[in-house]
């Protein structure tokens, strides 16, 4: 890296600590204000910490109008490609989407939706979620998108936290070979809910119609068809654009607010700064919208800056096969993509030598972006050299709602360290601490943890709930937020991410990284995927326990590549890590947005009681886990 990048980015994230007043005022001059703010940040009741007290603004009108407004409206905003559908590709301009966004707003206001009120969008990969979540902004609704198919019981739960007046859905998702009606699903969790929407939306899709409810349910056709156009209505820049539903430690989810103004104005920025995409550049996140990438990175972000986004209903593998992200960048020109790493193991266990990358054009593709969970440097060298372009690891939480860390590629490069998500990112002031909160020393693990005031698009608090916002982020490490995940700053300045601060391993008193062995399982030849979880030791405390899956076609004897592993532990990491069990699973038990839970495995293993993850993407799984901790001797209870 040149001495220039790494000034530019210094003076930058120098500026963000120690004026952040003026260096956020400065880059939300670049958004669309109603009314200016009165104070850039509003410190006088720590810990709520509020962006923008004062100005006035309206997040669609920033995402869509002001673009029509301003010479791009015959530009694409938005690309819909669905290989589940027969290959659906579907195209809108911005002035399109405006028009779709201002019909549905005229549809919920018809109904007697209006500002501060709250919609729950249950629906799929389809551009209509786009169009119902920018309807909500544009009338300053607050919309809670959950998770497309997700089980009734959980979907109640949120319906009673959010007490929605209205609830858009769609008839039916799509999954490879296989339809998932979403009206039963729906009706159930309405009935199960004390708190009863008035009325329901429902898109229908030709692959399974549904009945409708006289007197409740309303067809999105229809309802299309005779709307009038709505405006765009006004909100204060502290006022709630979104909740986002996230798992918590009791099983009951933390509904994470979104606030309009400092949303706007930290997304707005990071596109150029941290994913070096200009206005007209197509950018596709690789995500769903139920998840809080989809929320910033396929609709907010890209369309607040001016580019063109794509909204993806498949998945890397099996739509039809491991080339499918190929030919997406390929066919729609793609600039920079973002996906998760587990996405990219499961290309590199379908095609290991990347055959079916040589098939398409990717002369266009710039950037790959992984987050969501840790990038293992074996997955990280694969895509390096198989696709030719910088592949840069960053780091964020669903509670941030951009990176933490990230290597920011519109600042000036840094050198990639495998393992590594770089540097904070400018406004994040990133501190290793110990238990009793100070700093730890270059290169020790510790928990890493964010002094507050955090910095604009993160979570100002709960969905009714400041205490639990408290309690759950800020009480352990008074003055910062807990991000519960562990690792270390080294001396370079670089973060490493190596595990949620559950999943630091106690063995014999020596305080390990399950990530860092799984980087050493991931660099074994045959190895797609795996996970290392701590098992309790009546006599060190715990034990690792390694679970692996096998690349495509290997035919080796399991104990033999066990064998192998375990040595590989004990000659990178040493005796100390006492690694000495692994196995050979088929799959590992995931969420539907790809983060394996080591948390529910460890459970199984240990006996002890939890609850079936709401986010689990096949429940079966866990079945398969259980008979492997058996044959190992460890199998536990499922509760």
């Amino acid at each position: 890296m040149s001495a220039d990048n790494e000034k530019n980015y210094t003076d930058i994230y120098s500026k963000s600590m120690e004026d952040p007043e003026g260096f956020w005022g400065e880059v939300a001059e670049d958004i669309h204000w109603e009314k200016k703010w009165d104070t850039v940040l509003d410190r006088s009741n720590p810990p709520f910490y509020r962006w923008f007290a004062g100005g006035e603004l309206n997040t669609c009108y920033n995402a869509l109008d002001r673009h029509v407004e301003n010479g791009r409206a015959d530009q694409l905003a938005l690309i819909y490609d669905s290989p589940v559908t027969s290959g659906t590709v579907k195209k809108y301009t911005y002035r399109e989407l405006r028009d779709e966004v201002a019909t549905f707003a005229g549809v919920l206001a018809a109904n007697g939706v209006a500002k501060g009120d709250r919609v729950i969008i249950y629906m799929p990969m389809v551009p209509e979620a786009v169009v119902a979540m920018l309807a909500c902004a544009r009338l300053g609704v607050i919309h809670s998108v959950v998770f497309g198919g997700f089980a009734s019981n959980e979907l109640a739960v949120r319906i009673d936290d959010a007490k929605p007046k209205i609830i858009v859905t769609a008839s039916c998702g799509i999954e490879v070979g296989r339809v998932i009606p979403y009206m039963p699903l729906l009706n159930d969790a309405i009935d199960i809910a004390e708190a009863k929407p008035e009325s329901v939306v429902v898109l229908q899709r030709e692959q399974e119609m549904t009945e409708l409810q006289d007197g409740r349910d309303i067809d999105w056709a229809k309802a299309m068809a005779t709307a009038e156009p709505h405006d765009c209505v006004t909100v204060a820049a502290t006022d709630p654009l979104y909740i986002l539903y996230t798992s918590g430690t009791t099983g009951v989810p933390k509904g994470v607010v979104r606030d309009n103004g400092g949303h706007a104005v930290a997304l707005n920025w990071s596109m150029k700064a941290i994913y070096n995409v200009e206005p007209g550049d197509v950018y596709w996140a690789a995500s769903d919208v139920g998840w809080v990438v989809g929320h910033s990175y396929i609709v907010y972000a890209p369309l607040f800056s001016g580019c063109t986004t794509i909204f993806y209903e498949g998945k890397p593998v099996g739509t039809p096969d491991a080339g499918a992200f190929w030919r997406v960048i390929s066919e729609h020109e793609v600039k920079v993509m973002f996906t998760a790493p587990t996405a990219f193991r499961a290309i590199k266990k379908e095609d290991p030598d990347g055959l079916l990358l040589k098939k398409y054009d990717m002369s266009k593709f710039d950037i790959l972006f992984l987050a969501g969970e840790r990038t293992d440097p074996d997955t990280l060298h694969w895509a390096e050299e198989k696709i030719g372009v910088p592949v840069i690891d960053h780091w964020w939480q669903t509670e941030t709602g951009w990176s933490i860390a990230a290597n920011c590629m519109g600042l000036g490069p840094f050198p990639v360290k495998a393992g590594s998500p770089t540097k904070p990112a400018p406004g994040w002031d990133l501190q290793v601490l110990d238990d009793a909160n100070q700093q730890v020393k270059a290169g020790e693990i510790g928990a890493l943890s964010c002094k507050l005031p955090l910095p604009p698009g993160s979570l100002p608090t709960l969905w009714n709930a400041d205490d639990r916002f408290v309690e759950s982020y800020l009480e352990e490490y008074p003055g910062y937020y807990k991000t519960a995940d562990a690792g270390f700053i080294d001396e370079d300045g670089y973060v490493f991410v190596m595990a949620r601060t559950d999943d630091i391993i106690n063995v014999a008193g020596h305080r390990l990284s399950t990530g860092g062995m799984e980087e050493v399982l991931a660099n074994h030849q045959n190895v797609a995927e795996c996970a290392v979880i701590g098992v309790d030791d009546q006599l060190k405390g715990q034990l690792p326990v390694g679970f692996l899956v096998l690349k495509a076609g290997v035919e080796r004897d399991a104990a033999d590549i066990v064998g192998e592993v375990v040595q590989m532990v004990r000659d990178q990491i040493g005796p100390v890590a006492a690694f000495k069990q692994a196995t050979i699973v088929e799959r590992l038990p995931k969420t539907r947005s790809g983060k394996i839970l080591r948390g529910t495995m460890q459970s199984i293993a240990d006996n002890k009681e939890y609850r079936m993850p709401a986010t689990i993407d096949d429940p079966a799984i866990l079945d398969e886990i259980e008979m492997a901790l058996e044959g190992l001797g460890l199998a536990g209870k499922r509760n």
